[in-house]
């Protein structure tokens, strides 16, 4: 069998997907999987770094091996392995928050207040189009969006999570759906007791139902939810073991009118009255220092959405400062209404960005920072630090390989660097979740593009009906 390895090797390195037990190499009989391999993997693991020349081995949904692809083509074997010259493979990106369906709201209602924009355009469409079936084509959409841009996790909230549940159970991407709920009717609900219980029958319904779908429970927000119905879902959070998404400190008034109501600022207020339970806090643009000591010990992490909080004027999160306090933060979108794409990698540059601004510093927010909100920092945010965030050997098998090759793109000095300041969507060649393949060379492979633009096309004509009436 030894004999056999060097080849393997060469093999593996120079021609894609290669079938190695089709060539007759006994060394096929009890492999692995899949090897990934790369001229870089960036495995944010504080351990292994990053690894020139390396390769990842994956079986059975997860990361078996970690290390340098002379190591890995010497220890194992597989029927599939994916090429790694001029590519880099690194973890898939998490959204942190985002409201999938909205995708069908895509540019509606452009450069306006966000109380306006949720009033006078948002809240009425909703009331007139969110049915089942119109949460089933957004769903789709947006995840074939993440797919081919590099998104593996995602944490949505919006109406019918068994619907959104049921698109991500069919294209493969790792979520945690939070079912919403709210004081006022809302499409489906006349108001908070029929939207709470709806809830929890969806987190009963589907807890272990799949591997890569955690149900969740998401109370708007402080100034929609009464304080009492924010203890009663941390109740309900406990009992149930679930985690809670909830929009938190997004603006200077919502500051204002919880602080003015409750003695003190959003997220304490949220955080006491939801009491010991995983919160994912959306947007905390306006977390207060006083604050950060009870959101670093609590389960909290802040999820930091640079480009709706740009497009909405809503402000910037206090990131460098929540992070120096320990803080877990992680990235997200938001919906495609408020920032019109789900594309991670124009959040981690932007985040970068806007934070040597903000605090006035080059070095404020470094590249590798950047990267890890939306790896292993973004994990820690939502939770699932223990299954996803990087490449190491008992993590769930949730990666993408890039193209770094690009005329447009060369040189490559520093690998951290080139992925936030550089790279983009457009390099993604393939992209694993739970060691299935879910994009492979330009094609999303777990949705049928015709079929859906035929969908999403019935369901813009409709829209733009009810907006020239």
């Amino acid at each position: 069998m030894k004999t056999y390895l060097p080849r393997i090797a060469l093999l593996a390195r120079c021609l894609p997907l290669v079938a190695l037990c089709s060539l007759g190499l006994s060394a096929c009989r009890d492999g692995v999987d899949t090897i990934v391999a790369g001229d870089y993997v960036v495995t944010m693991d504080e351990s292994l770094g990053v690894i020139e020349d390396g390769a990842v081995v994956v079986d059975n949904g997860e990361i078996v091996a970690v290390g340098p692809a002379k190591d890995i083509y010497r220890d194992y074997q597989s029927t599939h392995v994916i090429p790694g010259d001029g590519r880099v493979v690194m973890p898939g990106l998490i959204n942190g928050h985002t409201h999938t369906a909205m995708t069908l709201f895509r540019g509606i209602a452009d450069d306006t207040e966000l109380m306006t924009w949720l009033q006078n355009t948002i809240f009425p469409l909703e009331a007139e189009f969110v049915t089942p079936e119109f949460i089933a084509v957004g769903a789709e959409l947006a995840c074939y969006e993440m797919i081919s841009s590099g998104t593996t996790t995602f944490v949505d909230m919006y109406f019918y999570p068994e619907v959104i549940a049921q698109v991500v159970d069919s294209c493969g991407l790792r979520a945690i759906l939070a079912a919403p709920m709210i004081d006022y009717p809302s499409p489906g609900f006349e108001g908070w007791q029929d939207s709470h219980a709806a809830g929890v029958a969806f987190v009963r319904q589907w807890q272990g139902k799949n591997d890569r779908i955690t149900p969740a429970l998401a109370p708007h927000a402080p100034y929609t939810v009464a304080p009492q119905h924010l203890q009663e879902v941390g109740d309900s959070a406990r009992e149930l073991k679930a985690p809670i998404s909830i929009h938190l400190a997004e603006t200077y008034t919502e500051l204002e009118q919880i602080s003015e109501q409750e003695g003190i600022p959003p997220i304490a207020h949220a955080l006491n009255r939801l009491g010991n339970v995983r919160v994912i806090g959306a947007h905390a643009v306006f977390a207060q220092p006083d604050e950060f000591p009870l959101m670093a010990s609590a389960q909290f992490g802040a999820i930091h959405n640079p480009t709706s909080n740009a497009k909405l004027a809503s402000g910037i999160a206090p990131v460098t400062d929540m992070l120096a306090a320990g803080v877990a933060v992680g990235l997200g979108t938001d919906g495609a209404a408020s920032n019109n794409d789900l594309n991670m990698f124009e959040e981690i540059k932007l985040a970068a960005l806007i934070h040597k601004l903000r605090d006035n510093s080059p070095t404020a927010l470094p590249a590798a920072t950047a990267l890890s909100l939306a790896t292993r920092s973004g994990a820690k945010a939502i939770g699932l630090e223990d299954r996803i965030g990087q490449l190491a050997p008992g993590m769930a098998a949730d990666l993408i390989q890039l193209s770094i090759n690009e005329t447009r793109s060369l040189p490559v000095h520093d690998i951290e660097s080139h992925l936030v300041y550089t790279a983009d969507a457009r390099d993604l060649i393939n992209s694993m979740v739970a060691g299935k393949l879910v994009f492979h060379n330009g094609e999303v492979l777990t949705i049928d593009e015709k079929q859906l633009r035929r969908r999403v096309a019935q369901v813009t004509e409709s829209i733009q009906q009810a907006l020239e009436d």
